[in-house]
């Protein structure tokens, strides 16, 4: 997924229009953008969206974003969505494997009750929200066959820690958010799962915005959360290996198969190694090569 738009559960025609938006994927928010006294509307509205849109065809992926396990609104949240069968959840403040492996739980017994096949609904992990998940963000391989991928938040992890910013003025994070950043990359890597860049605020700076996600492209993210469709179609371009690249894939895989058990071959007077190899399967993978 390149693209990850959210919405307000009860964002009314703004669900739809984030369906037309051209985003890989929708995210219903039962969390941060809805008032403690809106839950249970929204909970209602994020159903009927679900069961409205779930079964077309060539849509977005569905995934709703739930309100963490320490609040105590998880269940409620989990009993209200599954039966609209959302493609995933989006799992805040997932504290490591553990959490997922909890969540695994609550989403089975769910899915029981909705008669969904136990797996049915897939989670990507909100991690490194906040210190404990960043000592934790290396414990996710193996908690959960759900696990689609892992992202990060530097808002809750700055309330929490107390900090007065978290980027710079020319918008770059400061330390303690590349650092957790980092970690998000590098847990996502050790757990063999996609990483998925955070939001990006000034969503009205499109420069700014494609420059940063060009650098989380480079580091090796492979999608971004949006907060404003203005903001799809750089993600997306961004996110899109160019046709040049997938030929200097195809010609990588191609020059290592041609010599099987090479370490290393030469393609126009350049040397590739084991490495460059598994980065061109894994990009050809994700183009559907």
């Amino acid at each position: 997924m390149r693209s990850l738009l959210f919405v307000p559960a009860d964002g009314g025609n703004k669900l739809d229009k984030a369906v037309a938006s051209g985003a890989d994927a929708v995210i219903v928010d039962l969390e941060d953008s809805i008032a403690p006294e809106r839950k249970g509307a929204a909970r209602a509205a994020a159903l009927d969206f679900l069961k409205s849109n779930a079964p077309k065809a060539n849509r977005p992926q569905l995934l709703v974003r739930i309100n963490g396990l320490d609040t105590g609104m998880t269940d409620d949240d989990l009993a209200a969505i599954v039966p609209g069968r959302p493609d995933a959840v989006l799992f805040p403040k997932a504290e490591g494997g553990a959490s997922v492996v909890h969540l695994d739980a609550k989403l089975a017994a769910q899915e029981a009750l909705a008669g969904l096949a136990e797996g049915t609904i897939k989670v990507l992990a909100q991690t490194v929200e906040s210190a404990q998940g960043l000592f934790l963000a290396g414990t996710f391989r193996g908690s959960s066959k759900r696990l689609i991928g892992m992202t990060w938040g530097p808002e809750d992890l700055a309330a929490e820690i107390g900090a007065e910013a978290n980027r710079e003025a020319d918008g770059s994070l400061t330390e303690p958010y590349r650092l957790a950043r980092a970690v998000c990359l590098l847990g996502a890597t050790a757990a063999k799962l996609p990483a998925i860049e955070t939001i990006h605020v000034d969503f009205r700076n499109l420069d700014a915005l494609r420059k940063d996600t060009e650098l989380a492209r480079r580091d090796g993210f492979t999608g971004r959360l949006a907060i404003h469709p203005a903001q799809v179609p750089v993600f997306n371009e961004v996110f899109t290996p160019s046709q040049a690249q997938i030929e200097k894939a195809k010609a990588v895989v191609a020059a290592f198969a041609a010599k099987p058990g090479a370490g290393a071959v030469a393609i126009d007077g350049k040397m590739y190694d084991r490495p460059h190899l598994a980065r061109a399967q894994a990009l050809l993978a994700r183009t559907g090569h």
